[in-house]
């Protein structure tokens, strides 16, 4: 990296200004880093995740055990993701970003490293740990990049954070390769174990650079009063004891089973963005012409929970198929399953480029497909690769060996990560266009909120792929899929209409 660090004299005044990280501030080196060493560190754990739950902690018929694996797997990323929401309060009005970020971090390493507890109880604090980091750090290190870049064109800050979503995908291409290597083939815990040492690497580069942020992020950007402070802090105790005592209520009735937390998280998945829909729409401050924006944010974000439901099965379900039903054989060699999650960031490292250089080429032809064309795409090709996913499934029952070639996974991630290509980043500058300017920051809420509620979802979806079979399974949600994405086009003249002045 330090050939990349030249002179600069363009921007006096940016942290570390008298050097840039490729052309960036010199402080975008440090967030990158720490960035890149914390997506190897959760993309590693969530690539062994299923299969560890499926060989390990679980017990019962192995049907069973990948159901439930499954539906852990859709509500712990949902929890992760909710958990964005807590964590930008605490950084805004507590801590400030700086802070929440490295807290987050050294309980994310925390996290990993109890995972590498063979113990049960270790591994499930371990993942309650991760998800608490996670959502301190996730939210804020954003928030910290898009500091650097005050006062400075938008089209540098778009820059920066392309130059920041590589470091989120290096990370999670890496990830696997290693952390899946380990975890299959030496031992689960040394695998989670490693993902705890790349956390601490994302710290300690964290701590290192922080001379290059400046003042960015070191004081909370609206302080909470002590009478909010002590507000926060009952419905805190209120809510965290109502859960404790359910758990514990559960358990004495002798009628507790992993299910049940299963089911609530779920529920809440659900519920949390229904809630803030309706407490923003009534809000007085929302001027009348700003309802109609709101109407129109909430058919992208429907649009985005279905995507990512089926997208986010790559990590449980897919998973489980390429482990059981995938020949993965090359030479004598046998390559470990979860290898197969360094396809998706691999190919958004190429594809990401080429789809920004298209949208602009179409764009000054006045030929570039609206909003919501580009949803209504994403989902016929989401909706696509789990086509391909019901063709596989009916190959591996046909089949002697009850195995598909590598090919038809390939295939499927290839088609998901077009999908994800024309919804991910062309929603998340949507959020910022649609959201009237005093709820910026619960609208671009929500719209991570939708992959939370898409991930919650799968704690239930994803049961029905034992009853149902593989072929079945996932051409049935092909199909809601594609009709989902003909029914966005078909409306797309009335969500225009709703969404006035945006484009």
């Amino acid at each position: 990296m330090a050939s990349s660090l030249t002179k600069d004299s363009a921007h006096p005044g940016t942290p570390g200004s008298e050097k840039t990280f490729f052309g960036h501030p010199r402080g975008m080196a440090t967030l990158f880093m720490t960035e890149m060493w914390e997506r190897f560190s959760w993309y590693g754990m969530r690539g062994i995740l299923v299969l560890y739950l499926i060989a390990g902690v679980l017990d019962g018929p192995l049907a069973g055990r990948e159901a439930l694996a499954a539906s852990i797997y859709g509500v712990y990323n949902a929890v992760v993701y909710m958990a964005a929401m807590p964590g930008g309060w605490v950084a805004d009005r507590l801590w400030g970003a700086r802070k929440a970020v490295l807290v987050g971090g050294i309980v994310i390493a925390a996290g990993h490293f109890a995972l590498a507890i063979p113990a049960d109880i270790a591994f499930f604090c371990g993942l309650g740990l991760i998800a608490i980091g996670t959502g301190l750090l996730k939210p804020n290190i954003s928030a910290m990049v898009g500091g650097l870049y005050e006062g400075q064109p938008s089209a540098r800050r778009d820059a920066g954070f392309t130059l920041f979503y590589m470091a989120i995908n290096i990370g999670g291409m890496a990830a696997p390769l290693v952390v899946g290597y380990l975890g299959e083939n030496v031992d689960w815990h040394l695998g989670f174990g490693v993902a705890g040492v790349g956390m601490t690497l994302a710290v300690i580069q964290y701590v290192l650079g922080g001379r290059h942020l400046g003042d960015i992020g070191k004081e909370p950007g609206t302080p909470a009063s002590p009478e909010e402070k002590r507000a926060a802090l009952r419905k805190v105790a209120l809510w965290g004891g109502i859960a404790v005592a359910a758990l514990v209520l559960d358990i004495v009735l002798g009628t507790y089973d992993i299910e049940h937390i299963v089911n609530v998280l779920a529920v809440l998945g659900i519920v949390v963005p229904i809630v803030y829909f309706v407490t923003m729409y009534r809000n007085p401050a929302l001027a009348k012409e700003d309802k109609p924006k709101i109407q129109a944010f909430a058919w992208f974000f429907a649009t985005a929970v279905l995507f990512w439901m089926i997208y986010d099965q790559s990590g449980s379900l897919l998973t489980i198929f390429a482990d059981g039903k995938t020949d993965r054989m090359i030479g004598g060699w046998e390559f470990p399953a979860s290898w197969y999650q360094s396809v998706n960031p691999a190919m958004v490292i190429v594809l990401a480029p080429v789809f920004a250089a298209v949208w602009v080429k179409l764009a000054r032809r006045n030929r570039e497909p609206s909003t919501p064309m580009k949803f209504a795409l994403a989902m016929l090709l989401i909706g696509g690769s789990f086509g391909i996913m019901g063709l596989a499934g009916a190959a591996a029952a046909n089949s002697d060996t009850g195995k598909v070639t590598v090919f038809w996974l390939l295939s499927v991630y290839l088609v998901q990560t077009l999908g994800e290509m024309c919804l991910s980043p062309v929603g998340l500058s949507l959020s910022t266009k649609l959201a009237p300017k005093q709820f910026v920051g619960q609208i671009m809420g929500l719209w991570f909120l939708a992959t939370a509620t898409g991930n919650a979802l799968n704690g239930w979806t994803t049961k029905l792929n034992a009853p149902l079979g593989d072929a079945a399974y996932y051409s049935m949600w092909a199909v809601i899929a594609v009709a989902a994405g003909l029914a966005f086009m078909t409306a797309g003249r009335k969500i225009r209409a709703l969404m006035g002045d945006v484009r």
